[in-house]
């Protein structure tokens, strides 16, 4: 089934070559199916690249999906466009009072700061919370994953002084259907210089750990009932993102290492094997097909049944 996105979007002309349905809204708005509605909150840098990754993974399913991209209005982005960012996104203000089915928040190179030095974090707080009465299902991406968890739960993180890049094997060690179908080994790309550790995660009887790393750590955790999804890592990537990331950090003068894991034989001249994309579309599959099409009502404007208990959340 297609993945329904605005008219004009740059991602629609490489998402086509890919072979990946897509539907413009004009024909989109004649067929008589109820589309899950998907709000993303993009907070990546290079937007028009993470729309493309997003969008690729979401329309790899037999559900019909309708986008609406999100943009934080306490912040004017450097690196895309104004204009685009009128174009394709809304603002909160526009969309506070409606539902949706699901939501993703993505990652963004803050680990740095503690959360209440980045510039827009009232406003992201505001939005978190504002999903739990207005969303089925939210999926937390890298660092959006590390400020949903201190954010809801209290859980900090700790900065790791070198980086974690690169592709790293993971293993489930919570059976749930976010994992079905998963390998007893699958990787995933990371890129952070922060993580959340299983203790503070173990102790929260609200949260379960889904999947971990013996080098990446944490990876993957969820509320009990499945309300929120938190991924500390980028499954979404394109085989060169770490590649174009480490040539970016080099230019600047960034003491940087290699991706570890990621160059065949360690050396920057191949090109990197890819070896999670059945990883990260069945992922993404999962997630909408449990968690947002068999829990969220038909009429989704009817709204959201809240059922996490916010009031013994930690601050």
């Amino acid at each position: 089934m297609p993945i329904k996105i605005p008219d004009g979007m740059p991602a629609k002309d490489i998402l086509e070559q890919e072979k990946i349905f897509v539907m413009a809204e004009d024909r989109a708005f004649h067929q008589d199916i109820r589309p899950l509605k998907i709000l993303i909150l993009n907070l990546m840098p290079i937007k028009e690249t993470t729309e493309t990754q997003i969008l690729r993974l979401l329309g790899n399913t037999p559900l019909q999906v309708e986008t609406i991209f999100l943009r934080m209005l306490s912040h004017r982005s450097k690196n895309t466009s104004q204009a685009h960012l009128e174009a394709f996104y809304k603002t909160f203000d526009t969309v506070r009072t409606r539902f949706f089915d699901g939501m993703i928040i993505t990652g963004a190179p803050l680990e740095h700061l503690p959360f209440e030095e980045v510039t827009y974090w009232p406003e992201l707080q505001t939005i978190m919370d504002w999903t739990l009465e207005h969303v089925t299902s939210t999926f937390y991406i890298c660092w959006a994953a590390q400020a949903g968890l201190y954010h809801h739960f209290g859980i900090p993180k700790y900065f790791r002084g070198e980086k974690l890049f690169g592709i790293f094997s993971h293993r489930v060690v919570k059976a749930v259907n976010l994992v079905h179908g998963f390998d007893d080994e699958f990787f995933v790309p990371h890129s952070r210089y922060a993580e959340v550790r299983a203790d503070d995660v173990l102790r929260r009887p609200e949260l379960d750990l889904i999947a971990d790393s013996d080098e990446a750590g944490v990876y993957m955790v969820t509320s009990k009932d499945g309300r929120q999804v938190y991924v500390t890592g980028h499954s979404e990537y394109d085989r060169l993102t770490l590649l174009g990331e480490y040539k970016r950090d080099r230019d600047k003068g960034v003491d940087i290492s290699l991706p570890r894991h990621y160059f065949p034989n360690n050396d920057p001249s191949q090109r990197p094997n890819m070896r999670w994309r059945s990883h990260s579309q069945l992922l993404f599959s999962n997630w909408l097909n449990y968690y947002v099409y068999q829990e969220t009502p038909y009429d989704i404007d009817q709204g959201i049944i809240p059922t996490l208990d916010i009031s013994k959340r930690s601050r």
